[in-house]
Parts: C-alpha cells; structure tokens; sequence
C-alpha cells in the first residue's frame, strides 16, 4: 500500500522546528540537511507516527512558503490526543485560531488553526462513538 506525506516548506525552517516540537509535541525523524547556503533543504518530523517533511523556500527548484494574501490550497490534518489543549498551545505560541475547539458529530472534537508560518492545520481528537 503506499503512503501520502506531505513535504511543506517555510520560511525559516529552524523556527518551524522548534515551533512544531514545542508546541505540537513533534520530534526530529530526520535531522536537517543543511546546504552550503545555511538553508534547510530537508529534513523530517512526526507527531505518533504522523510525519511530513520540510525545507526552507528554494525559488530555483520553485519550492515557496505559503503567501499569506492567499488562502491555503492545502490543510495538514493532525489526530490528537487533547484538542483543546494542542489548541491552546498554538494559540498561545502565535497561531491564529479559526475555529473550534468545537465537537463534530461523527467527526470528533476539532479545532483548525493557521500556524506562524502560514500552514492550516485541522486538529481532530477522536471522540466515543455512542453505542
């Protein structure tokens, strides 16, 4: 069966890093490969075993952070143990927060937020299913 990882880029790849490890609980699955230039130009993380990859923008290989005076054609959807706390959290390291936390029959608890580096993020917390 194959696998669909996203591969996003930012701006500043070191402060994504940090940023996502702080506040998403990310760990560091691939560590960066740095180019001669100081620019990230890979590397890798995870949340339980969710992972996407990432690098600093490269305009020759048309690789550009998301434009803030457009919306995202993309949104990275997370499953998380505690929506409202993760939430709170990017809300509180400069997310801006769009909707929820909120239930969502048949859905679960969710909450979408846009992260520091123009990325949309769909939290989703699993609820119990009723009987």
């Amino acid at each position: 069966m194959g696998e669909l990882t996203p591969y996003i880029c930012v701006q500043d790849s070191r402060a994504a890093i940090e940023w996502y490890t702080r506040v998403l609980g990310a760990r560091v699955s691939v560590d960066p490969i740095v180019m001669d230039d100081g620019r990230v130009g890979h590397c890798e993380l995870e949340v339980d075993g969710a992972r996407w990859m990432m690098s600093d923008a490269f305009e020759s290989a048309g690789v550009a952070p998301p434009d803030p005076a457009r919306g995202n054609s993309v949104s990275l959807h997370l499953e998380v143990a505690d929506c409202d706390a993760v939430a709170a959290s990017a809300v509180a390291a400069g997310a801006v927060l769009d909707r929820g936390p909120q239930d969502n029959p048949g859905v679960g608890r969710l909450a979408v937020f846009h992260d520091p580096f123009g990325h949309r993020w769909f939290l989703n917390q699993r609820l119990p299913q009723p009987d």
